[in-house]
């Protein structure tokens, strides 16, 4: 198995804020960091540090291992996942993908052919809301949907991993999906490629991924873009 693989046990949308700030522990927050640049770590700041490490959130793997996680958001099906799906396999790679009940719905052939080749499913709520805005009842229903029309499809019984919708979280979210035995996964790598009808070049992407590298990077990559689709094995 290559290095670049499936986060798994350890494990981790679409509007990235790399802007550093500080964040109040119990207010509504959108995921932002200080990106690596020249093999440095990214930072989040002390404060989120400390939420994180309370809650088991990861947006990295602190091990020291130089090892790299693929992780895609899957909202939509837009003709490229297929052939990302065809690179991870012919470079034995595992990696993971947070889905919604819409793809569920809309991708099942997709979603069967992921379980089968052995990457992790993770949950991006079952209908893509913020998910601070929701009461405990509604937060919990939006994570166990998901769930169950996911064990209709593949058998999987569940899922442990959770990636918030754009990022979006705040404590009581934290709090609520641990109290339901999901884990918080975010990322420590990201670009802007979730614009399906702007193309920015593969070369661009390339480039963006390789400036942030760094030991136990955690890759977000959305799958709707033909620029991803076709950097993918350079990047590899």
């Amino acid at each position: 198995m290559r290095s670049v693989h499936v986060i798994g046990s350890l494990v981790l949308v679409t509007i990235i804020l790399f802007t550093f700030h500080l964040m109040p522990t119990d207010a509504s927050t959108s995921f932002g960091l200080k990106r690596a640049h020249n093999g440095q770590l990214p930072e989040i700041g002390q404060q989120a540090e400390k939420l994180f490490d309370q809650y088991g959130a990861l947006y990295r793997d602190k091990s020291g291992d130089k090892t790299l996680y693929l992780t895609f958001d899957n909202g939509y099906e837009n003709g490229h996942t297929k052939e990302i799906l065809d690179t991870l396999k012919q470079h034995d790679i595992q990696g993971t993908f947070f889905l919604t009940g819409h793809y569920l719905s809309s991708a099942p052939d997709y979603v069967k052919r992921m379980v089968a080749e052995g990457h992790t499913i993770g949950n991006h709520t079952y209908s893509h809301p913020t998910m601070p805005k929701l009461s405990e009842e509604q937060l919990a229903k939006e994570l166990l949907q998901f769930d169950d029309a996911l064990y209709e499809l593949t058998g999987i019984p569940r899922t442990s991993i959770v990636r918030p919708p754009e990022g979006v979280y705040s404590e009581n979210t934290l709090r609520i999906a641990n109290k339901l035995g999901y884990q918080h996964i975010f990322w420590s790598m990201a670009i802007v490629d979730w614009h399906a009808d702007k193309r920015r070049g593969t070369e661009i992407v390339v480039k963006e991924l390789l400036d942030q590298l760094h030991p136990g990077a955690i890759i977000l990559l959305h799958t709707v873009t033909q620029d991803n689709a076709e950097a993918l094995p350079l990047f590899i």
